[in-house]
């Protein structure tokens, strides 16, 4: 099933994002937890896809499994690091022929080691959407960054690029982490003044560790309220409670979007089913 064809229902929709193996030596591992969290029927699932292409087979085959295994709608990765047209053909015929009909165009990031030009054919998500689009048969998601993207000048620019991703192809937009929700309803309102009016959905990622967040600030450079700084800072060192405080953060976070009307929310699950069956129970009664 098409993406764009869930989140035209009424009913709120969770779904779940799981990363392939880096090294195809640890694929039964990745599948196990990722098939894990399929077992629990969310609404759709997200696979990545790395750098250059390095878990293009992992990422295709995982998504399939998902599909085929358990019944749930897939959305594919792909990026723009180190992407001919050839190679994004090729990728797309080949989601194609295992059923895959979802699929998020990304720029991608810089890798630090990664040899030559990281962007050949594809330098901005929008032109790989693009692409995608002519390609035909697929449903094109974007990501979008609620407090600015780390390389845009100002949010002004941020919006701009935004809307050409959305003028190429993209139908949906999934955000970046966030863990203050009035950041995320005030990008909307910017969202919408600027004329995109596709679906926007929040993507939330619960914390287990403190490593993670130290990452989340590192990579997106997300703002970090005090509420939660205190949180890490007095269950940082009990893994058992840093988990389960970062899933009742994460679930209040997603009680407080339903709330204010938001009925599509996409979770970073770090292929954790224990963290997505705490969520789902949570909210058991709500969704």
């Amino acid at each position: 099933m098409k993406l764009n064809e869930i989140l035209q229902k009424k009913e709120v929709t969770l779904s779940f994002e799981v990363f392939p193996p880096k090294v195809t030596a640890d694929y039964e591992t990745v599948q196990k937890a990722a098939y894990g969290v399929a077992k629990l029927k969310p609404s759709y699932m997200s696979v990545t896809y790395g750098a250059g292409g390095s878990t293009r087979g992992n990422t295709l085959k995982l998504a399939k499994g998902i599909q085929e295994e358990y019944g749930v709608t897939t959305i594919a990765h792909l990026t723009c690091v180190g992407a001919t047209k050839e190679k994004i053909q090729e990728s797309l015929e080949e989601l194609r022929a295992a059923g895959i009909e979802n699929v998020l165009a990304l720029r991608g990031d810089r890798p630090k080691d990664f040899e030559g030009e990281p962007f050949i054919d594809y330098h901005y998500a929008s032109e790989l959407a693009a692409d995608i689009r002519a390609f035909g048969g697929m449903c094109i998601g974007g990501a979008c960054y609620p407090e600015g993207h780390v390389e845009s000048e100002n949010s002004q620019e941020d919006i701009l690029n935004l809307k050409k991703k959305v003028e190429a192809g993209c139908e949906y937009l999934t955000t970046q982490m966030f863990f203050d929700n009035n950041i995320f309803y005030n990008f909307l309102c910017r969202v919408r003044e600027a004329g995109i009016d596709v679906p926007v959905i929040p993507g939330i990622m619960p914390i287990t560790r403190p490593s993670q967040l130290r990452s989340a600030v590192r990579l997106s450079g997300c703002n970090v309220p005090m509420r939660f700084r205190s949180i890490v800072d007095c269950f940082g060192n009990n893994p058992e409670a840093m988990q389960q405080a970062g899933i009742i953060y994460a679930t209040d976070q997603i009680i407080d979007l339903i709330a204010n009307g938001i009925k599509h929310v996409h979770v970073y699950s770090m292929n954790k089913p224990e963290v997505v069956r705490g969520i789902q129970e949570s909210l058991s009664k709500i969704i």
